[in-house]
């Protein structure tokens, strides 16, 4: 699915991206910031430099990853940094 954002298609828009830091957050309870090393037709996305978040009945969990594969299929929304000096959701 592609949206049309005036003019510009949601694609276009993750591909400005590459190379900058963003905020992925999943259906699930996890999330992810990392930077965008690339994606493709299925919006999978190649992020590293990672931070993981996973909220669970104990509480929230942090690990950092070099590199992970998101599946574009689980992705509920990609934010890049919306609020200055913003690193993810502990920010």
């Amino acid at each position: 699915m592609v949206i049309d954002h005036g003019g510009v298609r949601s694609v276009e828009l993750i591909d400005r991206c590459i190379g900058s830091r963003i905020w992925v957050v999943m259906k699930n309870d996890r999330e992810f910031t990392g930077t965008l090393l690339g994606f493709d037709d299925f919006v999978n996305m190649v992020l590293e430099d990672v931070t993981e978040y996973e909220t669970t009945p104990q509480g929230r969990k942090q690990a950092k990853l070099n590199q992970t594969l998101l599946n574009g299929n689980n992705i509920c929304m990609a934010l890049t940094q919306l609020i200055p000096g913003s690193s993810g959701p502990d920010s």
